[in-house]
């Protein structure tokens, strides 16, 4: 017998790396299989659609025509190229919508692939924020063909698009994160959430200009996050010029603040998301 010690490996809890990490770089470790979901959900949606993929086109568009046909001639004063201006509030705002809304989805639907196999939850929520984002950067297509169309110019300030896109991207998936969570919990959570978007939109200068609002209920736009949000995505493209750095900064902090509570909240209770789906 050996007289050397038998080495006996000890489970140290104090060394366990924090759910938040570990979910972080388990996304990273399954990143061939957020991929394939993605381009699964992509060749779901337009398996047997006669027009495929041109419904990502043709939904923003087809909304624009009918509000610019309702509304162009009460906000065309305030707003000039009305046609550009609601497309792109149109198109950010369906890409927050539908992400926070597919990302519950994919978490209670996906629930049965956590009983057999260890995924990163986080993997559902990544998955919609992917399949929106592919959709966000197609439907930017009729927006330029809009743009060249009505005269409206296509300016440097373009190139600034990926900055706000990412800051609405971190914005939708703490929400998707934060609403997953609980609609694990409470499965009324997804139906009441498409109720609160709604309104959320109607109360959002997304088809109509803020300054229609009256002065003394301005202020009530301080409180709603996506108007910083979308005040920095429309700027490149409607006013040719980048939001001011007030409005950024705000929505930088909006971004980063609610991403990181929603990351934290959903990887808190992650673990007993087999048990409760």
């Amino acid at each position: 017998m050996s007289t050397k010690a038998q080495e006996i490996p000890i489970y140290d809890s104090a060394q366990h790396r924090s759910t938040v990490i570990e979910e972080f770089l388990a996304l990273i470790k399954y990143r061939d299989l957020l991929v394939q979901l993605v381009s699964r959900n992509l060749k779901a949606r337009y398996k047997r659609s006669a027009l495929g993929i041109c419904w990502t086109l043709l939904n923003p568009l087809m909304m624009m025509i009918v509000l610019t046909v309702v509304f162009s001639s009460v906000f065309q004063s305030a707003t000039g190229h009305y046609a550009v201006y609601a497309l792109s509030g149109l198109i950010v705002w369906n890409f927050f919508a539908q992400t926070t809304a597919s990302a519950m989805s994919e978490l209670l639907w996906g629930g049965a692939l956590l009983h057999r196999i260890y995924v990163p939850r986080v993997i559902f929520a990544m998955t919609a924020l992917g399949t929106g984002l592919i959709n966000l950067l197609i439907a930017l297509l009729p927006l330029a063909v809009i743009m060249l169309l009505s005269g409206a110019p296509l300016r440097p300030s373009l190139l600034f698009l990926p900055v706000p896109i990412l800051l609405t991207s971190m914005f939708a998936l703490g929400v998707a994160l934060f609403l997953s969570t609980l609609a694990v919990y409470f499965s009324d959570v997804l139906d009441m959430f498409q109720i609160l978007l709604m309104g959320w939109m109607y109360l959002t200068p997304v088809i109509y200009p803020v300054e229609i609002i009256p002065d003394q209920y301005r202020w009530l736009m301080s409180l709603n996050p996506m108007y910083y949000l979308l005040a920095v995505f429309r700027a490149p493209i409607y006013s040719g010029q980048l939001a001011d750095l007030q409005t950024l900064g705000i929505a930088s902090l909006v971004a980063t603040l609610t991403l990181a509570f929603g990351w934290w909240f959903f990887t808190r209770k992650a673990d007993e998301f087999a048990y409760r789906i």
